[in-house]
């Protein structure tokens, strides 16, 4: 599957952003689709996928209760919607599809090419 993420930008601590992570090839209902984001000279962090049935989503606690993922099966898109953006959370965000429910990086198979976030203080 390929992945398009979009949505990126320069917005100040508080402000909101929603990236979106669409995919061609294949239906996103086949996979586990999370979003992990990497800050300069550090490692690719998770930072969310979704529930695995009808449960909550799984969250990394430094995003928790700010981040909210969604998706629209019609248009094959992923949501990561971002309320309350602190400068901390500056990263290239990355969405990613994995045939299983893991929260690590290298079991995801697909990657889209990323897409920049910078919060200003």
């Amino acid at each position: 599957v390929q992945l398009q993420a979009s949505g990126g930008g320069l917005v100040q601590a508080g402000g909101s952003l929603r990236l979106s992570c669409t995919a061609s090839g294949r239906t996103l209902s086949l996979y586990v689709m999370g979003w992990f984001r990497q800050a300069p000279g550090k490692e690719r962090e998770f930072v969310v996928i979704p529930s695995r049935s009808g449960g909550s989503a799984l969250y990394a606690d430094s995003v928790k209760g700010r981040f909210t993922i969604s998706r629209d099966n019609a248009k094959n898109t992923v949501y990561l919607q971002m309320n309350g953006l602190k400068p901390e959370d500056t990263a290239v965000y990355y969405c990613a599809a994995s045939t299983r429910y893991t929260t690590v990086a290298a079991d995801f198979d697909s990657w889209g090419q990323g897409t920049q976030v910078t919060v200003s203080s």
